[in-house]
């Protein structure tokens, strides 16, 4: 066997070997046969004339995102970098249009992005951009819809990613935001005051008023128990004066008893002397007495005082009346 014919049958297994080719899942392949298109080819085996028909490019079928960077202004003139994310694939049916009619479908993407994002924020002030940034998606969808339908591209969806405005205005922005949370938080914390102070006044007179209630019901408890003292000792034979004198001298004594009993006391009582006992006791018999004479000499006051004055006669009427003169 020759050389050439060796050669010959090396080169006609690998055309023949050329005439077959794969195409991967979610993609196409664009078939040109010399130079002119020929067919679409999907997943798979396929075949193709070797030397005729040539792969003149794939198609990637899958859902493919761009992310789409624009600065622009908003109504009231603050500038802001916004990210839209748009989702977009190949239409399948339309592989011939996707291939042949765009040749940077990325730019052309980017180009409506830009339109539309320019004519819809600057009608939008900052606030109203972070509030209806989905209309805004929603407007670029739109417009991509219409535009890119025509060229084998469907649009999936829109997103605004991001919102970015200046340095400083950011800044402001946190610092407004500080600013009202501080207010809330001190209007809260002076509603807490308030409650506490408001429950602490409660408190305050609910205790002073269980304390007056206590205080009251132990006044009345001691008078009843000096009242049946007194009784007592009136059944003895001491009259009202002596077992009043006593029972202030038995209380003086039981006061400097529990002051006594306490060790760490330092409470002194001026004057303190064994004597004290009994000249308070003299001078409360002395004064019982001056009191009592004094409330006689007042009742004998009252009686004279309050005695009617006998009416006497008018002195003029009596020169008046003459008696009879004879003669």
């Amino acid at each position: 066997m020759s050389t050439a014919f060796i050669i010959l049958l090396v080169l006609a297994f690998f055309i023949f070997m050329s005439s077959f080719f794969t195409v991967k899942q979610q993609s196409s392949v664009i078939i040109e046969r010399f130079g002119k298109f020929h067919s679409v080819r999907n997943s798979g085996l396929q075949l193709k004339i070797p030397l005729v028909d040539r792969l003149a490019g794939r198609v990637n079928l899958k859902i493919q995102q761009l992310d789409v960077i624009i600065e622009t202004k908003t109504r009231d003139n603050v500038f802001i970098k916004m990210k839209v994310s748009v989702q977009f694939k190949v239409i399948q049916d339309k592989v011939y249009d996707a291939f042949y009619k765009l040749e940077y479908p990325h730019d052309q993407i980017t180009a409506y992005v830009f339109d539309v994002v320019r004519a819809e924020v600057p009608k939008l002030k900052l606030d109203d951009v972070f509030e209806r940034k989905d209309d805004i998606a929603i407007a670029v969808k739109r417009e991509l819809n219409e535009a890119m339908t025509t060229y084998g591209y469907d649009i999936i969806n829109t997103l605004v990613t991001d919102i970015d405005p200046d340095i400083q205005v950011k800044n402001a922005m946190n610092r407004i935001n500080a600013a009202d949370r501080e207010k809330t938080a001190a209007e809260f914390e002076a509603e807490s005051s308030r409650i506490r102070i408001v429950a602490k006044a409660k408190a305050e007179a609910e205790s002073k008023r269980l304390q007056g209630q206590g205080i009251a019901d132990q006044r009345r408890e001691i008078a009843r128990g000096l009242v049946e003292s007194v009784e007592v000792l009136n059944n003895v034979g001491i009259n009202s004066q002596e077992a009043s004198a006593l029972i202030v001298v038995t209380q003086h004594y039981d006061t400097l008893q529990a002051i006594g009993a306490d060790a760490n006391s330092n409470l002194i009582l001026l004057p303190n002397s064994p004597q004290a006992g009994s000249d308070m006791l003299n001078n409360m018999v002395a004064s019982f007495s001056a009191s009592n004479q004094v409330g006689e000499m007042m009742k004998k006051h009252n009686k004279k005082v309050e005695k009617p004055k006998p009416i006497q006669p008018q002195s003029g009427y009596e020169d008046d009346i003459q008696p009879d003169v004879q003669i």
